[in-house]
């Protein structure tokens, strides 16, 4: 349930139909003068009393305080942590249904935000996988476990307990302790579970946040489609002896990792990426598969959290670009290559522009261990490094591949792309509503000619788009 915002006086409205999904996995109804309502733990469909929390900006915000009447599509959440850990919101919503409102979500974004409807609205591509679809989970160790009601002692007290999980909505310094997670395949869990019984076992300290102490920090598990698994372990401290000992336990209990990794985290914060990772097993990195070009990715990679489910999506990208053999191809936003390198074998060139630099040192390797010789990647920002000189240096492309992060495209690669007229953009987005507000302003010069949502994690309101957009003649 949302927080009660301090002097607001709660309000129940009766009997509102649930009429669809919002963001941050909330539902919507109508109070009787219109007012919007974002409501927890509602699914579509269903008829329930709202008890309202907050009223912001014009909207009220609350949680189901009755149930009147269900939704054909409500059904019982299959995880044990469903309702706490807040990882997966939509377990207790029929799958075709969140489908169906995932793919309404993408056309009303289009119609509302980007006032254009696309000549051919293509039925959502859903997930082949409902659950354990995701190849990568980061867990924290805490010495405080979030613990409901029912499980405090008779003082209240909820300080004792360490955990290995997920943080809970609103609590950044406990975290709810997982026993069983239905995204990752094996053997996550049981790599997860063992590492907490045994650091428990050997009195080892969970992290403090607040304190700033504690040993174990973090627990990242990776795994690719063709089997390997990697695990790296952060620690807030350097105790050789004491990660001799746990990694020596884990690869006796998991001969299966292929590569076991770890990393010394002083910081207040738990972000790695600026910090050395050491070795203890295996080369470092794991390898993963797209149809028939191989990715190397270590532990600071970035990559598509669903693998399976990417295959299909740059699928559809590729489908919608249509590439030719003697085609110029831009892929900006292209993080470590994976969509431009999948793609080079369909066309004459690509170059893809990302402004990380270790993506673009990923992007590269993985060009050169593939003998992808057709793939250039450049590091920089969009909208600095796309410009003339750059179109001169690498040609006028045919097609445009962009993949922006949830903030959409920057004005000045938007732009760029209406001077440049490429014939197709081929637009991919994690943001329907950044997608829709880009399109707008590419309709210019561009007609919306396809549009396909595709659903990467189910159980979550997340949702990809794939647009088409070609020149008006």
């Amino acid at each position: 349930m949302g927080r009660k915002r301090k002097g607001f006086k709660s309000i129940i409205f009766e009997n509102r139909e649930i009429t669809g999904i919002a963001e941050e996995s909330r539902s919507v109804c109508r109070t009787d003068d219109g007012i919007v309502c974002f409501v927890e733990g509602a699914v579509p469909g269903d008829v329930v009393d709202v008890l309202v929390t907050q009223k912001k900006k014009g909207f009220y915000f609350g949680a189901v305080h009755n149930l009147v009447e269900a939704s054909p599509d409500r059904i019982k959440a299959p995880c044990k942590h469903f309702g706490i850990c807040g990882g997966c919101k939509w377990q207790h919503f029929h799958y075709a249904g969140q489908l169906r409102e995932k793919e309404n979500k993408v056309l009303q974004a289009m119609l509302r935000i980007g006032k254009t409807e696309p000549q051919e609205f293509q039925p959502i591509l859903g997930c082949g996988e409902e659950f354990f679809y995701r190849n990568k989970l980061e867990f924290t160790f805490s010495n405080k476990r979030w613990l409901e009601p029912e499980e405090m002692s008779s003082e209240g007290d909820i300080l004792k307990e360490p955990g290995l999980g997920f943080h809970r909505a609103g609590a950044f310094d406990k975290v709810v302790d997982i026993e069983e997670c239905m995204l990752q395949p094996d053997p996550s869990n049981a790599i997860r579970n063992f590492v907490k019984a045994f650091a428990i076992r050997m009195n080892w300290t969970f992290f403090n946040v607040r304190q700033r102490e504690g040993f174990l920090r973090n627990l990242m598990v990776k795994t690719s489609s063709i089997g390997e698994v990697m695990v790296l372990l952060s620690f807030h401290y350097k105790d050789d002896e004491a990660i001799g000992v746990l990694m020596e336990a884990i690869m006796t209990n998991f001969p299966e990792i292929t590569t076991l990794v770890y990393v010394i985290n002083e910081k207040a914060n738990d972000t790695f990426l600026d910090l050395p990772i050491e070795i203890y097993h295996g080369p470092g990195y794991i390898v993963e598969k797209l149809g028939e070009v191989k990715y190397r990715l270590g532990p600071k990679s970035f990559f598509q959290t669903n693998t399976n489910q990417a295959v299909r999506l740059y699928d559809l990208a590729l489908e919608f670009a249509g590439l030719q053999p003697t085609d110029h191809v831009y892929d900006l936003y292209t993080g470590l290559g994976s969509i431009a390198l999948y793609a080079s074998s369909r066309c004459k060139s690509i170059v893809g522009v990302e402004n990380v630099a270790p993506a673009i040192e990923d992007a590269r390797a993985n060009a050169d261990w593939n003998g992808i010789s057709n793939a250039t990647f450049v590091v920089g920002n969009v909208e600095d490094v796309v410009d003339t000189g750059f179109i001169t240096k690498y040609g006028r492309p045919d097609v445009v591949i962009t993949d922006p992060p949830r903030a959409g495209m920057h004005e000045r690669v938007i732009d760029t792309l209406l001077q440049l007229e490429c014939p197709k953009i081929v637009y991919i987005s994690c943001n329907p509503s950044t997608q829709a507000r880009d399109v707008a302003m590419l309709s210019t010069k561009y007609n919306l000619e396809k549009l396909r949502a595709v659903d990467m994690f189910p159980q979550t309101n997340h949702i990809e788009s794939v647009a088409l957009l070609t020149l008006k003649k």
